[in-house]
């Protein structure tokens, strides 16, 4: 009987597996053991073996593609033998029959949408003030007051309203003269960038006709112009910086020659000396606006040539690039976000003194068969605080707290691909020597590509050092709130000056902080587990016995 061959659950947090490689094909005879496929899990890339003896009926999955845990991946049974039946069950990630549906054109199903008839207001002598964009950053403003009310008499230049956007409260300038005809948003309501807000114009005019031609839908008449000129520019590559700037200061600039500009950043032109016809807007229409000016470079004058005769341009290009998320990178942001929107963190920090830890650790590697690194004491330190103190060494599972009697302390290692957390279980007991070399073990599998799903699973706390890249302090996200509750940031062991007795010595200090989840652990219990790491690092004779 044919076989339905699914993608595994490789690691505890796996959802789902990207097919790096088959080592079979459709028509080969397997054996139980075989090894089907090389799979790429959040974790690393690993063998999938066969359970099954048979001959490979049908493979559904494509070397690349990524398929959900328990999705079907392949068929094995007798040569010959019938397994369309299993792919109807709904679990074939890529039905056979799919790709002839495609064929049908669904052209048809396109169905053109209704336009109302054009409305045509030329005759119409009134214009739509708008909800203009007054910060790069605005998506929306609030009327805070109107200066001006319905059948006011209104100038270019007059200040019409006051608008709070993301950034202040602005106000706003007609560029139209003629009577306020219309306000459509009270004090108070917010409304989009670019929505109507006011009509103004001479009186009697029908505003209520503009109205009713900007909300109808509008229609597109000029696709094939816009064909055309998407080929122009192949041929002037070469435009310089300043006619490109030339040209969009005169948007900036209307008919009758008045600047389109807001208040605020008239004023800051005038403030910082900046002529404002130089400045380019990015605002509704053209208008300048406050971050044009702030960010306003002026352009090079000719006659400001260099002695050679050569004008200073640009020579950089602006280029990027998209990067496809691997397994592993799209698990360490999933699992970090759930740590983020589901445990409840404070940190604590704590100055270390390690004059007595360099000591001790020159003194054990001349004996220990395996160099002991100041990562391996911490470890080894985290694990015998954590025996004296099991309400750190707990997590929270919804309904209640698991405490742990045993001691799985996670090491963060940083590969090419992103981060993996193998794990040293029963640190507490191991022997520094011992543990040291578990840790030099476990972080060359983790470089290769060689760890197993034993290797990362199971951690009740975990240790992230950045002190050898020279950092002297950061704070971590837990990794697994369902695992662990804490986890400690080491940074680097500085030199300083410090004072004793009135009199000044050099020593050597280390910052750590820890993450907690409050959920678990309260301050009073995180700093207490601190004060025991401290006292068993600074004496560290206490780790030998």
């Amino acid at each position: 009987m044919a076989e339905v061959i699914r993608m595994p659950k490789m690691s505890d947090t796996m959802e789902e597996g990207v097919i790096a490689a088959w080592h079979v094909k459709v028509g080969d005879k397997i054996k139980s053991g075989d090894i089907l496929a090389e799979v790429e899990t959040d974790k690393a890339t690993m063998d999938m073996e066969s359970y099954e003896d048979g001959t490979i009926l049908y493979i559904g999955v494509e070397k690349g593609i990524a398929v959900p845990v328990d999705a079907l991946m392949a068929i094995v049974g007798k040569e010959g033998e019938a397994f369309e039946h299993l792919l109807h069950n709904g679990s074939a990630p890529i039905p056979a029959a799919e790709p002839a549906k495609s064929e049908e054109p669904i052209v048809s199903e396109e169905k053109p949408t209704p336009v109302a008839a054009k409305i045509d207001t030329s005759g119409i002598n009134a214009v739509l003030v708008k909800m203009p964009l007054l910060s790069d950053t605005m998506t929306e403003g609030v009327i805070h007051n109107w200066l001006k009310k319905v059948g006011d008499s209104v100038k270019s230049g007059d200040l019409l309203a006051e608008i709070e956007t993301d950034k202040a409260t602005m106000e706003l300038e007609a560029y139209d003269e003629g009577t306020l005809l219309y306000i459509g948003v009270k004090p108070g309501e917010s409304v989009p960038v670019n929505s109507v807000i006011a009509v103004v114009g001479e009186k009697g005019a029908d505003f209520e006709a503009l109205l009713k031609a900007d909300a109808s839908p509008k229609i597109e008449e000029s696709k094939p112009a816009a064909t055309v000129t998407a080929e122009a520019p192949k041929e002037k590559v070469e435009t310089t910086a300043a006619s490109v700037a030339e040209v969009s200061s005169q948007k900036s600039v209307e008919s009758n020659g008045r600047i389109l500009a807001s208040p605020l950043a008239k004023k800051l032109a005038e403030e910082k000396g900046i002529n404002i016809a130089d400045v380019s807007g990015s605002g509704e229409g053209g208008r300048i606006i406050k971050s044009d000016v702030d960010g306003f470079v002026p352009s090079a004058k000719p006659a400001a040539t260099s002695v050679s005769g050569l004008t200073p341009i640009s020579s950089g290009v602006e280029s990027s690039e998209e990067i496809a998320l691997t397994q592993m990178r799209k698990a360490i942001a999933r699992s970090l976000t759930d740590s983020q929107s589901t445990a409840v963190t404070f940190q604590l920090t704590m100055e270390i003194n390690m004059d007595r830890a360099i000591v001790a650790r020159t003194a054990m590697n001349e004996t220990s068969p395996v160099k002991i690194s100041f990562n391996d004491m911490i470890l080894k330190a985290c694990g015998v605080a954590l025996k004296k103190h099991p309400n750190v060494n707990s997590s929270w599972r919804g309904d209640h707290i698991r405490k742990n009697n045993h001691v799985h302390i996670g090491m963060a290692v940083a590969i090419p691909d992103g981060l993996i957390v193998p794990v040293i279980r029963f640190a507490d007991t191991l022997p520094l020597s011992v543990l040291a070399a578990t840790t030099k073990d476990l972080g060359g599998k983790a470089k290769s590509g060689k760890l197993q799903p034993a290797d990362w699973e199971g951690n009740t706390f975990t240790v992230s050092n950045l002190g050898m890249f020279g950092i002297e302090s950061f704070t971590s996200i837990i990794n697994n709130p369902k695992n662990e509750s804490c986890i400690i940031s080491v940074g680097g062991i500085k030199e300083t000056v410090a004072v004793k007795n009135g009199e000044f010595y050099v020593t050597n200090i280390m910052k750590i902080t820890m993450t907690c989840d409050h959920r678990v652990v309260d301050g009073a219990s995180g700093a207490a587990f601190l004060v025991t790491l401290k006292e068993l690092l600074e004496e560290p004779y206490k780790l030998l016995v």
